[in-house]
């Protein structure tokens, strides 16, 4: 043998940990495939190691467990007495509308107020997983509950009308976090950017609905169509755009800019066949004289110019996937 077994085996560590130079493991393992002895240690050292590594991991699961418990009980205790100060002014209110002979109006009403505060500081404390989710829902069914108690006890009828405007409203800002949560997530799986744009557009329904119900004279419906309908043609054609075709960002943006560019130089005249059944076509004016004419000087710029653009990265995309197949092939 070349090689000295005390000397082998002070380099057995750092060639278990894979740390020592590639001219002492080919010695190592020269040795060892010489010497027997110095086998059965390496044997032994990994083995040992391995143990270790298991000790260790095992100790580490361990204090995570126990620093999850530590915090989930502190954040309990916490939310626990944030509730109790929360409880104190529905107390306060109870006692007041008893002894002064009010019923127990100004007590519901306080009582759903609180609920707001409590779903944004309580929630996230007591829930254990998904906290953003849980305040976003919470909050939501919070301010919804505290306009039907308003409602209810100021006698007024507005509710429908409130309600479905707050929903679009909270839509807007809290969908792109909800759909990207756990619980909601593994129930629509990829189809994430389709449950935002359909809420999107049946809460704005609703809400459009329910105005007209409520408020709307007999032409509200046909005019809220026509001013509605080209925002939701715009969202939805950008939606399948983006998302269904199988083209290069560079397609994609060509066409999104082209279908936005007719979508309004067409504006006018989607409005004007839903509201009156009549057609406005802009015309080549380029003049400024009038409002008219203003207008269809600007719908024909955008045109104009939203169709270069569109030209020119559509001929870039193509460019890129030309390549691209090329060094395919």
């Amino acid at each position: 043998m070349k090689y000295n077994c005390d000397m082998i085996a002070d380099l057995l560590p750092l060639y278990i940990d894979n740390v020592c130079s590639d001219s002492s493991r080919e010695a190592i393992e020269e040795h060892l495939s010489e010497c027997p002895p110095c086998q059965k240690l390496y044997e032994d050292m990994k083995k040992c190691d391995t143990v270790i590594d298991q000790s260790i991991v095992k100790e580490r699961d361990e204090v995570l467990v126990k620093q999850a418990k530590f915090f989930k009980r502190r954040s309990a205790i916490a939310g626990s007495i944030i509730g109790a100060i929360f409880a104190v002014p529905i107390l306060v209110c109870l006692i007041v509308n008893l002894a002064t002979g009010a019923g127990l109006t100004w007590f519901f009403i306080v009582l759903a107020a609180m609920f707001i505060p409590t779903s944004l500081i309580v929630v996230p404390l007591m829930a254990a997983e998904d906290k953003a989710f849980w305040c976003m829902t919470s909050f939501t069914a919070s301010l919804i509950a505290l306009l039907g108690v308003c409602s209810i006890y100021s006698g007024g009828t507005w509710f429908f009308t409130a309600a479905p405007a707050v929903l679009f409203g909270l839509a807007i800002p809290f969908m792109p976090f909800i759909v990207n949560s756990k619980p909601v997530a593994k129930r629509i799986g990829n189809n994430k950017a389709l449950a935002v744009v359909g809420t999107y557009t049946l809460t704005y329904i609703l809400m459009m609905v329910c105005i007209g119900i409520r408020h709307g004279s007999e032409n509200f419906f046909r005019i809220a169509a026509a001013y509605s309908l080209p925002y939701l043609l715009f969202m939805w054609a950008m939606f399948a755009l983006i998302r269904l075709p199988k083209w290069n960002r560079l397609l994609k943006a060509a066409s999104c800019i082209i279908v936005s560019a007719l979508l309004f130089f067409f504006n006018d005249t989607i409005v004007l066949m839903i509201f009156k059944g009549a057609t406005h076509i802009p015309k080549p004016s380029f003049s400024f004289d009038t409002y008219e004419m203003a207008n269809d000087t600007l719908c024909w710029s955008v045109l104009i110019i939203g169709s270069i653009v569109s030209a020119v990265l559509a001929l870039a995309g193509l460019a890129v996937s030309g390549n691209k197949n090329k060094k395919e092939k």
